[in-house]
């Protein structure tokens, strides 16, 4: 392989026989889907997607991208691919830190899981080897005491751990992975699957010293670097210590979203509650923040670690995100940020998803106030809420059932329109009534529900890279294939998605370009992406999502009005839908194949 970038090494287990075998990169391929998402993406779909979640075929992928671990701003992201068990669509999910920047300084690109052990393991890898060693020792500890346990034995200077908790180990079907650093790949349900293989860690020791990626045109790659850090430096959300998401980081969206009618509450009944100022990131930043940390190459340290100095809520966490300070919060009815930064400190102890945790939360309590279900737990009561979470990382009681997440609990309490998901996952932070162009996102994402697919909120409410109207849906179908087809070439060259608040395919372009000596334009960039993003569609029509009604939106998005500054406004899904249609080439939300041979998949 002679693109630069890559380390041309990628680590093959098979976890049913205990063996472990190396192979380098098909140049073709990366070429054609880059890396991380994109290349994870297209080894998951060749292994075929009828495959069980639950399974012995079912693929586990973890991803770098050509510019991983580079001096590339924001390059500090590690991406895993499978299919599913909450969904059972392909999922990717990604996490910061330096995770992925220390499996490319270990000589690896990515690291492919198959088949399933018959006792705990974890892989340690080291110059460039991997060894599949006995996990027995931590198996049932959660994941700070993993962490723990690695550092004790490898020391902690150079070390990275990746790792799932109880909540992965008992396949709840939201559980995800966990750093040494808090950070979390947590949506879709990868640390489930980690957890039916019996895969407790991946243990990474490498310095940075003398292992960076190497560009294939050295002074090229230094001015597009050059370039778009200076984007970043001076952009208006992420320039350092200035802009919005570098001060309060995710977190500064929650009076925003909150004044403009947008903020999903009490199991999205409205859109608007006075609660959430309490949680929000100037509250948060005022009360408990204790340190603004941040990942590899990374200038604007959005990571919020919070503290909780004492009373029954004492905990000191990283980080208290926008997502899980309003999946806790304003959907659960809880304002207080005290008791919402110790179930944050939950999830990431057992590894599990915030954002479905207080969608399946939310869900019962609705059930409750309407007599579904006897299982008490009243809006707001986060004492109860912190006993559910216990039951579910455990599967106990009804915390059994609300281990299956969202879609499943509602069905078990006889009404499924009290789950706000599309395609089995619960929505994020922003809601279809108020921005509408998201609710196109969520209705036609992927992997199911999700803000980080092509956020047009950039555009809805920041304005990025242009102002749109947030209420009105002409024109969305477009602007949401523009943002979906632009990250999720970012999200295979590995870089951080915040990163498209300041850079544009012409940044990514230049430096990928410079990088791997591949030349790409911005236009080859879109394209790229919308082969990516044709590809998963194209996984899922295969594996059972191929009609219209999968790209739905539950029906309190398109039939309750919204509520404060946005109140009277439904969804308009069919029109956009319509549009988005049209834009993408496809028919009734299949992928047809003159579209797969335009974009050269088949």
């Amino acid at each position: 392989m002679k693109m630069g970038g890559f380390k041309n090494r990628e680590i093959l287990v098979d976890l049913s026989k205990g063996a472990v075998d190396y192979r380098e990169i098909n140049e073709e391929l990366a070429r054609k889907f880059i890396g991380g998402r994109g290349l994870g993406v297209k080894y998951v779909y060749d292994n075929g997607p009828q495959v069980e979640p639950f399974s012995e075929d079912n693929m586990l992928c973890l991803m770098t991208g050509p510019v991983t671990g580079s001096r590339s701003s924001m390059s500090g992201r590690l991406c895993m691919v499978t299919k599913s068990p909450l969904t059972g669509t392909v999922t990717d999910s990604h996490m910061g830190g330096w995770s992925a920047a220390r499996l490319k300084w270990a000589g690896i690109d990515n690291v492919i899981f198959r088949g399933a052990s018959d006792k705990p393991v974890y892989l340690y890898i080291e110059n460039g080897q991997g060894e599949l060693r006995d996990a027995s020792d931590v198996w049932g500890l959660g994941t700070r005491g993993t962490v723990k346990a690695m550092q004790d034995r490898y020391g902690k200077e150079d070390l990275s751990v990746i790792c799932i908790g109880q909540a992965g180990e008992n396949l709840v079907r939201y559980a995800g992975f966990m750093n040494e650093h808090d950070r979390s790949a947590g949506r879709g349900g990868t640390g489930a699957v980690a957890g039916y293989k019996k895969l407790k860690a991946i243990v990474i020791k490498a310095a940075q010293k003398g292992n960076m990626p190497q560009p294939a045109q050295d002074e090229e790659y230094k001015k597009a670097n050059q370039k778009a850090l200076k984007a970043i430096m001076e952009g208006g959300l992420t320039a350092p210590k200035k802009g919005g998401l570098s001060v309060y980081g995710t977190n500064v969206l929650t009076n925003i979203i909150n004044e403009v009618g947008a903020l999903p509450s009490m199991n999205s009944k409205f859109t608007h509650w006075e609660g959430a100022e309490g949680h929000s990131g100037e509250t948060v930043n005022a009360t408990l923040l204790v340190a603004d940390n941040t990942c590899h190459a990374c200038p604007v340290a959005c990571k919020k670690e919070v503290e909780v100095k004492e009373g029954k809520y004492k905990t000191r966490v990283e980080s208290f995100e926008y997502e899980s300070g309003w999946a806790l919060g304003a959907n659960c009815g809880v304002s207080d940020a005290a008791p919402i930064s110790y179930l944050i400190n939950l999830c990431n102890e057992h590894g599990m998803d915030t954002i479905e945790l207080g969608n399946t939360l939310s869900c019962m309590m609705e059930a409750y106030e309407r007599g579904l279900t006897e299982e008490k737990v009243d809006w707001g009561d986060a004492d109860r809420m912190i006993e559910l979470t216990e039951m579910m990382v455990f599967r106990k009681g009804i915390g059994d059932v609300l281990a299956e997440g969202t879609v499943r609990a509602a069905k078990h309490f006889g009404d499924q329109n009290l789950a706000m998901c599309v395609k089995g996952q619960a929505i994020p932070a922003y809601d279809p009534r108020g921005i509408q162009g998201i609710g196109l996102g969520y209705a036609t994402s992927n992997r199911g529900a999700c803000h980080l697919r092509g956020y047009t909120v950039a555009s809805e409410i920041a304005g990025i890279p242009m102002p749109t109207d947030r209420l009105k849906p002409e024109g969305k179908g477009e602007l949401l294939m523009i943002f979906q087809d632009m990250l999720a070439f970012s999200d295979s060259m590995n870089i951080c998605k915040f990163s498209s608040f300041s850079e544009n395919a012409e940044n990514y372009a230049e430096q990928y370009s410079a990088m791997t000596g591949v030349p790409v334009t911005a236009d080859d960039v879109m394209k790229i992406g919308e082969r990516i993003y044709n590809l998963e569609r194209h996984y899922n029509n295969l594996a059972g999502f191929n009609k219209r009604e999968d790209d739905h939106l539950p029906k309190r998005f398109t039939e309750e009005p919204a509520t404060g500054n946005s109140a009277g406004h439904v969804s308009q899904l069919d029109l956009m839908l319509n549009e988005y249609y049209q834009v993408r080439g496809w028919v009734d939300g299949v992928v047809p194949e003159g579209k797969l041979k335009e974009l050269n998949i088949v």
